[in-house]
């Protein structure tokens, strides 16, 4: 694999896919170490606007003209296919090309203290939370984090420390590219199955990621993972969970307007309350992973509690949107596992409501067809289900699957559910039927998050 020069100046980095999130991210560490930066994608957005203020060069859409002879290596996403012309083009000059995840790891081995965040789900609030802390305490840390932390307001933040702290994928085994000294793992469900196909061989998958810590690493991982001991053999290792079994868990936990305070025990040390200012249970077990982490990094306690009680919740992660008209609360959430819709909407249960609405759009085909049966149960936590089409995304529709067949099993468990084909039909219903003190929660992975605008608009 190609290895990039960081003391080299000037060197000319060209993204296929710079719009997203995490490429958008790196583009702007390499633009703050002094390389020159150009990209494209499908189209403009504020994540490629705010590069052209930092002085990329960004392409709109994607061609093979964009391409250039002078540019010294060229970085993809999994989402550029091979018949992409721009990545056709970008293979024809000869050039190193880079994954996301190789560039990633590249910057990440810049850094003597990296911590990479891991699991089905949980990663970007826990990374954000570690994050948080560590702004807290001055401690001026480089992050990489899968959506906007209203801290830094970016996904972003070039640091100038020993400290870098990432969000690590498992999607097509991206985070085997990574080696970093603390490895943090939140949990390990059946995922992404168009690429594992089976849970053992993820599970599989993030032993190998496990094994890529320094010599001189820890493993945080939550302790209510099945046969720990097999994915963990030989390494350093420190739990985390909700039960008292666990090295760091919680007592004495209350919850307030969804929130959660609890006492952290640490080895059997009890430490000073802790405060959520983000809901549910299933944020106490993240917390208690960023607790871990970076007591084992020396950050004063005092600002370990501070920053978890500042941190308000990452982009899209039970995010506030506004009220209706009808003094309907819109929260919008990331949710699209049915594990994450179950603890999204747990937490929702202790929010003050009158009646929960869930507007859910499935994310592709394949997790739809697998996971049928699973939505229609963690769904049916809400009063009232309103269901959007399928979003494809990197998919074809070719697995013979609907929206309709989670409506169906819905109305099975004598659950008020509907299904629209279109948006607007969807905020058409939503206007019309959502009350004052109702709770709306738009929910998944797609563009389901353009409906609670559109809902409180005037």
């Amino acid at each position: 694999m190609y290895k990039i020069d960081f003391n080299k100046g000037g060197l000319k980095a060209h993204f296929i896919g710079i719009g997203g999130i995490s490429m958008s991210g790196l583009a702007e560490i390499l633009l703050d170490k002094g390389f020159e930066v150009s990209g494209s994608d499908r189209a403009e957005s504020d994540l490629t606007r705010h590069l052209e203020t930092l002085g990329a060069e960004i392409s709109c859409p994607q061609k093979a003209d964009n391409i250039r002879s002078d540019t010294d290596f060229f970085v993809y996403t999994a989402a550029v296919h091979p018949d992409n012309p721009e990545f056709a083009a970008a293979m024809a000059t000869g050039k190193p090309i880079l994954k996301r995840a190789e560039l990633l790891g590249q910057i990440m081995d810049l850094f003597k203290e990296s911590i990479a965040v891991a699991g089905t789900h949980g990663k970007t609030t826990t990374t954000s939370m570690i994050s948080q802390i560590m702004l807290t305490a001055s401690m001026d840390p480089t992050i990489s984090v899968g959506a906007e932390l209203p801290a830094i307001k970016s996904n972003v933040r070039a640091g100038h420390s020993p400290y870098f702290i990432a969000e690590a994928c498992e999607y097509t085994d991206s985070f085997l590219s990574l080696y970093p000294k603390y490895e943090v793992i939140l949990n390990i469900d059946a995922e992404h199955l168009d690429y594992f196909k089976t849970l053992d061989n993820e599970r599989k998958s993030f032993n190998h990621f496990i094994s890529n810590d320094k010599e001189d690493g820890i493993v945080f991982i939550n302790g209510s993972i099945n046969n720990l001991d097999e994915i963990t053999s030989g390494r350093k290792v420190v739990t985390f969970g909700l039960g008292e079994k666990n090295d760091y868990h919680p007592e004495d936990i209350r919850f307030e307007k969804g929130c959660g305070s609890f006492i952290p025990v640490a080895f059997g040390e009890k430490l000073g309350r802790v405060s959520l200012s983000v809901p549910g249970e299933h944020n106490i077990s993240n917390a208690l992973a960023a607790i871990a982490v970076t007591r084992c990094l020396n950050v004063p306690y005092e600002k370990i509690v501070s920053g978890l009680k500042i941190f308000g919740g990452a982009e899209r992660r039970f995010e506030y949107i506004g009220k209706t008209k009808s003094g309907c609360t819109v929260i919008d959430d990331y949710a699209h596992h049915p594990t994450e819709i179950k603890a999204t909407l747990k937490a929702a249960l202790n929010f003050p409501h009158n009646r929960l609405i869930v507007c859910f759009q499935p994310h592709t085909y394949t997790r739809t067809k697998a996971f049928l049966s699973d939505f229609a149960d963690a769904l049916s936590l809400a009063d009232i289900i309103v269901l959007a089409d399928i979003y494809a995304a990197r998919e074809k529709d070719i697995y013979g699957v609907s929206s309709d067949d989670i409506r169906k099993l819905l109305v099975l468990k004598n659950k008020t559910c509907y299904y629209f084909h279109t948006f607007d039909e969807i905020v058409d219903f939503l206007k019309k039927n959502c009350m004052n003190n109702d709770l709306l929660i738009t929910m998944g992975a797609g563009n389901v998050t353009e409906i609670g605008p559109r809902v409180i608009s005037q």
